[in-house]
């Protein structure tokens, strides 16, 4: 991925991203250097936290990448799959209701939300939820949308 332009995020916009996403997921995310990175073929812009791709926006909506949910290790917002649809899930394909084990109560059609295996509890994907977190489990159907994946591009760029 081409870099258009990077900058240092002011002292209040760090501040208003660390308040959004200790709201959306629990987390407090705590560096020394923020900076936004754009790119030139695509919409995503992603803030690395001491050179590290840990929030990018979705929609103009941040949240914790992959690398960032994995470092911050997310409570809100969270929806967990059975070792069964880990190589679904890592290729970036939809998360279907028979893969999932649980998902938590706070989670609202349109949310963001972090998609973790189960036995060690290692974020797998970002994606966008299609229903309530109580709706999730299920025996058919799909419930959440990939829009970031291990192992896609915005996972692989090293700041």
């Amino acid at each position: 991925m081409q870099v258009k332009s990077r900058h240092h995020l002011r002292s209040d916009a760090v501040s208003e991203l660390e308040d959004t996403l200790e709201e959306q997921l629990g987390v407090s995310p705590a560096g020394d250097a923020y900076e936004r990175v754009e790119f030139e073929e695509t919409d995503w812009e992603v803030v690395l936290i001491d050179g590290e791709p840990q929030v990018a926006y979705f929609d103009e909506e941040p949240f914790l990448t992959v690398r960032g949910a994995n470092a911050y290790d997310p409570e809100k917002r969270l929806v967990t799959v059975d070792a069964g649809a880990v190589s679904f899930v890592s290729d970036g394909a939809d998360i279907m209701r028979p893969g999932i084990t649980e998902a938590t109560d706070d989670v609202s059609p349109d949310d963001l939300v972090v998609i973790a295996e189960e036995s060690h509890g290692k974020v797998l994907a970002v994606g966008r939820a299609r229903v309530d977190g109580a709706d999730m489990v299920g025996s058919e159907g799909k419930v959440v949308d990939s829009l970031h994946h291990v192992g896609d591009e915005l996972y692989e760029f090293a700041g």
